[in-house]
This record gives structure tokens, sequence and C-alpha cells, in this order.
């Protein structure tokens, strides 16, 4: 397993959820990715490199805190990109 953060995968795996909350906002890939990566920044990373390490962040992930915290900031993300976009359409 490499060294991995694991950040990304939760991310990944909560930001279309709240994502399709939004009808009136751009989901191009770059706005996606540049929504990602404010998230990204603005969380704590957590680096795993072990099947333990996997483990234990996954147990983590299971506190509604936790998921609570990461939805808040894609929807902070999604309000700068949206005011904000990094191309003209």
């Amino acid at each position: 397993m490499l060294v991995k953060n694991y950040m990304e995968d939760i991310v990944d795996e909560l930001m279309p959820g709240v994502l399709e909350k939004y009808d009136d906002i751009c989901k191009c890939p770059k706005c996606l990715n540049d929504i990602k990566a404010i998230v990204l920044n603005n969380l704590s990373p957590k680096y795993i490199s072990t099947e333990r390490g996997m483990l234990y962040t996954k147990l983590n992930e299971l506190s509604r805190q936790f998921n609570t915290n990461i939805v808040k900031e894609i929807v902070l993300a999604i309000n700068i990109v949206s005011k904000n976009p990094s191309h003209s359409h």
C-alpha cells in the first residue's frame, strides 16, 4: 500500500451527494477539481500507509461529526467556486 491522503477518498465519496443539491452551479471538471482542492486544503490530511491505518481511519469516518465537518467544507468550497469560477461560460 502506498502512502496516501485518505481524505481524498472521503471527499470523493461525499462530494457527489452534496453537489446534486445544487442545480445552478457549473459542474465541469475544472470547477469540480477547484472545489475538491479547496476542500482538501481546508481539511487536515489523514495519511495512511498500512491496512491497520485504513481500518482506524474507516472507524473514524463513522463519526457523524467527521462527515458533517467535511460536508460543511464542501458547501463552503461550492460557494467560493460558483461565485468565482476560473473560466467563463
